[in-house]
């Protein structure tokens, strides 16, 4: 058991219905501790780099369809940084299964996910699969300067007189 980060987004289906605060107080059950959060607006660029695994799969443009807010008209999505001890798989229990009818019902997305009759599953959530990914994910969603501690290398550059801190 070590500490450790995840991403969560909470994808626009779940903002759309309200149900922040629902699945924010379910995720508070795992005593970790929210290091980052912002609402973005999610482009087709964010969303390939994001899925940039499953852009080859038949259900890709939906799925960019999904997370870019096309098939909700609700273009926002909530990501968040959780630490903690085995942050990961603490997460993905109180997440549940990504197929919503897999899921146990107690979980986020057993009780609030759904499958459309594309079969796209609307889970509501996203939350990372390893230590390896949540990074990726962590560095792709948020800058070093949006997450109150040190989580990964980083350094600070300048251009024209403006100093930020980028990702090593």
């Amino acid at each position: 058991m070590s500490n450790e980060a995840t991403l969560v987004i909470i994808k626009p289906d779940g903002l759309k219905k309200s149900l922040t605060g629902n699945i924010l107080s379910r995720l508070s059950e795992s005593k970790l501790k929210i290091i980052g959060a912002k609402m973005v607006k999610v482009d087709i660029e964010l969303a390939n780099k994001h899925y940039h695994h499953l852009q080859k799969e038949p259900f890709y443009p939906e799925l960019a369809k999904y997370i870019t807010g096309q098939l909700h008209g609700e273009n926002r999505v909530m990501p968040l940084v959780y630490w903690g001890e085995d942050a990961i798989k603490k997460v993905r229990a109180i997440a549940g299964a990504t197929n919503p009818e897999q899921a146990e019902p107690i979980s986020i997305r057993g009780a609030y996910g759904r499958i459309l009759t594309t079969g796209l599953f609307e889970n509501v959530i996203h939350a990372s699969s390893s230590v390896e990914e949540a990074e990726r994910e962590i560095k792709l969603w948020f800058g070093p300067g949006e997450i109150v501690c040190k989580l990964y290398p980083s350094k600070k550059t300048s251009e024209e007189n403006d100093s930020k801190e980028i990702w090593v």
